[in-house]
């Protein structure tokens, strides 16, 4: 390292060197020399750290942009979707799948694709173990573009309810049906129905398999249906439930094929009260029309008066002789 050379003005005239002036020169040149020197280490490690952190938001930024839906139907077969044509453009990617745990694990490639206009948007294989790894890589897999460990119990879509029965006394209906072989206390049976009479589905839950409610008329005609749910965030962490098991139609403790009679008899009773109600309009509407009539024609044409009854006294007590009256 080469250092400015001291002005003349630091000599003595017998050209020997001020000691206490050069140690401060030297001093102060190291000084400098060191702050730059840890300036350019700084600068470098910000640059670093830069480059670093934005490589890493991109590939966050782009795992945050693979939505996965997980599902897994009862515990027995799982199905994992991605949006595909919006993510992975003019790319078939692959998938891969593994129950395995620790570092010794058997990746599987993924049996039966799901396919949206030839492109895979998801994969079906078997539920084998409580810990799935999944894996979505670029067309030859050279390049992994998404990773993901999850507990696969945790996505489970029960099954409908089997055996379903209704019991009914008086205005109180209970239904219930078969338990689960698993996962009893995870699940709960959700009752709906309607009458004829309603617009919305009237909803009731209670735990796993049983459930009711009253005040029943037994003069209507319900559906009903039940599904299992299960239980967020205890047992799922999405909140899934099973599919509604068939719809059934009760009137007083009966099973019928529909309410389509019952919905045939409010009809008649809406139109005959809708007749009735429209003659009895008709018949307000013409004594209005008649009273108005008879105004109109009693402005219009004026009664002539009978003379019969203008001069009924004249005539009754002279017979009609008018001039014995004026005398």
């Amino acid at each position: 390292m080469s250092f400015p050379p001291v002005p003349s003005s630091l000599w003595y005239s017998d050209q020997t060197v001020n000691p206490e002036i050069t140690i401060t020169h030297v001093f102060i040149v190291c000084c400098v020399t060191s702050t730059m020197r840890l300036i350019f280490q700084a600068c470098s490690m910000i640059i670093i750290l830069g480059n670093l952190v934005a490589s890493q938001a991109q590939s966050f930024g782009l795992e945050d942009a693979i939505k996965t839906k997980i599902i897994n139907f009862n515990n027995e077969k799982m199905q994992i979707t991605w949006a595909a044509r919006e993510l992975f453009l003019n790319e078939n990617v692959s998938f891969s799948y593994t129950f395995d745990e620790g570092k010794h694990k058997v990746w599987k490639p993924c049996p039966t694709y799901l396919l949206d206009q030839d492109y895979n948007f998801g994969c079906l294989f078997k539920t084998e173990g409580p810990t799935l790894a999944i894996s979505i890589r670029n067309s030859n897999g050279s390049e992994e573009l998404f990773s993901k460990k999850l507990k696969s119990d945790f996505y489970i879509k029960p099954n409908p309810p089997e055996n379903v029965t209704f019991f009914w006394k008086e205005d109180t209906v209970t239904v219930s049906c078969n338990k689960p072989e698993r996962a009893v206390k995870c699940l709960r049976l959700e009752l709906q129905y309607k009458s004829t009479f309603d617009k919305e589905w009237q909803s009731r839950t209670s735990r796993c398999c049983r459930v009711g409610d009253q005040g029943f008329d037994s003069r209507k005609c319900y559906s009903f249906r039940v599904r299992l749910k299960r239980l967020v965030p205890h047992c799922n962490v999405v909140n899934y439930s099973s599919d509604w098991e068939a719809e059934t139609f009760w009137k007083n403790g009966t099973l019928l094929d529909s309410c389509d009679d019952d919905r045939t008899s409010q009809s008649n009773t809406v139109i005959v009260s809708s007749c009735l109600l429209a003659v009895l309009l008709m018949m307000i509407i013409l004594l209005i029309l008649l009273c108005k009539w008879q105004r109109l024609q009693m402005s219009v044409m004026p009664a002539i008066p009978d003379p019969k009854y203008i001069f009924a006294d004249l005539l009754n007590d002279h017979n009609g002789n008018l001039q014995a009256q004026a005398l």
